[in-house]
């Protein structure tokens, strides 16, 4: 397949709006209107509770902290798409990981063998590719969307998996985003925090990464 064909994964989803910068700056500010609908209450009532009666302030500092574990809690379901899912095919891996390294540049290539994630810049953001989804970097940097899918074939290598996800980004980068499930959308440092150690440099790469 070349760039510009749509993905014929597209035809499950024909309820989904294609989804484009615009539409990921909606979905951005939807996320975030829910997001104030669930904690700020909290907030609310934790103030009332110590401006009415001092005496709650432990009961206020429980609710303080639903109103910060809400979005902790968003935050660790989008850090999850870019996780390694553990060794499979072993035997495989090394020819695999060969091969995702010659779709890469040398940069790029040593960032996924350090980290485990494929850097790919895009005309929507700058994407970060595991084996079970990709984060996506827009807004200079300032906004992280999440998006789980992974590739069907149930005994492929971790290499093979994430080499199957880049090169359908490649192919059509906003059906890539129409068929994954949008797991969440804010603010990088969140994610983050939610992210193993090894991979945080890939983050902090990627931000600094101009789209295409």
């Amino acid at each position: 397949m070349t760039a510009g064909q749509a993905l014929p994964e597209l035809a499950s989803v024909p309820w989904r709006a294609r989804t484009d910068a615009r539409w990921l700056r909606r979905y951005q500010r939807l996320w975030h209107a829910w997001t104030l609908l669930y904690t700020v209450p909290f907030v609310v009532a934790g103030a009332a509770m110590i401006w009415l009666a001092p005496i709650a302030a432990p009961v206020a500092l429980v609710a303080a902290a639903h109103a910060w574990i809400i979005p902790e809690l968003y935050a660790a379901r989008g850090a999850t798409v870019a996780r390694p899912r553990g060794p499979r095919n072993e035997l495989a891996e090394p020819v695999a990981q060969g091969l995702l390294g010659d779709l890469l540049g040398p940069s790029e290539r040593e960032l996924q063998r350090a980290t485990g994630l494929a850097l790919e810049r895009g005309e929507l953001g700058v994407w970060l590719v595991g084996e079970a989804g990709a984060l996506l970097l827009t807004n200079g940097g300032r906004t992280v969307h999440a998006f789980c899918v992974s590739a069907t074939e149930a005994d492929l290598p971790p290499s093979d998996r994430i080499a199957h996800l880049l090169l359908a980004l490649r192919v059509d980068e906003e059906g890539f985003a129409t068929v994954a499930n949008h797991a969440f959308a804010g603010a990088p440092w969140r994610v983050r925090r939610r992210l193993p150690r090894r991979l945080r440099p890939a983050l902090d790469t990627a931000r600094r990464t101009p789209s295409r």
